[in-house]
């Protein structure tokens, strides 16, 4: 647990001691910001439409126009895709820095395991990753100080982005642990994720066993049922063995290295 820790402490320290994490943090915030604000005119546009209309036909009251679903459902949306885009940058350094300035070497002929050294790495961007989205926490007290939305399925759904973000990231980190180009890296990362992220739209065009496969493995489809407030046991487990599963790749990938020393 040392080992573990020391990693850990090291690859957190080192996003903040360098503009990478402010970079990407101010962008992902500028671009959820804006989008939040579009989404919310659009809520307020459909609100002052249909109070003119309820005006002319005598009807009372709002009961069409769901606050959940009109502004945290959207946003939420187009969030996670944002962060198909974003991850990959978070992750490109981890491996990839290391066998560039051949400090790889060094970890691997120390007392460190592969797998404290993976872990170390994983859960320091991981535990980045969560401090930014939980920044955008501050979306939602705004709705709670002008609206009253139902926060069952905001919690659930930041429950599913923290499944999906370790899903993304265990992606980043296979694909910096195949490369010592960061750029490369970067971009074998964005490929892989979005041809997990187009899956749901290839289930469209494919045969009924074939279809239910892909929507299984979709991200998509396991996000959405979060995104509604259900915490099924499926989608997290899911998460869970995408994520063990890219680990483990890595582990062997890493361990491959090892073994040519």
């Amino acid at each position: 647990m040392r080992n573990l820790f020391a990693i850990y402490s090291k690859e957190l320290r080192s996003y903040f001691v360098s503009p990478v994490a402010y970079v990407i943090a101010g962008v992902f915030l500028f671009l959820s910001g804006y989008l939040f604000r579009n989404i919310l005119m659009q809520f307020n546009w459909w609100c002052l439409q249909f109070a003119q209309r309820s005006q002319m036909m005598g009807a009372q009251g709002m009961p069409n126009l769901n606050l959940n679903e009109m502004v945290v459902t959207q946003f939420f949306g187009v969030m996670d895709f944002i962060w198909l885009l974003v991850v990959p940058m978070l992750t490109m350094r981890l491996f990839a820095e290391e066998k560039k300035n051949g400090t790889i070497e060094l970890l691997m002929t120390s007392p460190i395991s592969t797998a404290q050294m993976l872990l170390g790495k994983f859960l320091a961007c991981l535990s980045l990753y969560s401090i930014i989205v939980a920044l955008t926490l501050v979306y939602c007290f705004i709705l709670e100080a002008y609206g009253s939305p139902d926060w069952g399925p905001i919690f659930s759904a930041y429950l599913g982005y923290l499944l999906l973000g370790g899903a993304f990231i265990a992606v980043g980190v296979l694909a910096s642990a195949l490369t010592e180009n960061q750029i490369v890296a970067v971009l074998l990362s964005f490929g892989m994720l979005l041809m997990l992220w187009l899956i749901d739209w290839s289930a469209s065009f494919a045969g009924p066993t074939a279809a239910k496969i892909l929507q299984y493995l979709s991200f998509i489809q396991h996000l959405q049922d979060f995104q509604r407030g259900v915490i099924d046991t499926k989608d997290v487990i899911f998460y869970l063995s995408f994520i063990f599963f890219c680990l483990f790749l890595t582990t062997r990938v890493l361990e491959s290295r090892r073994w040519r020393r």
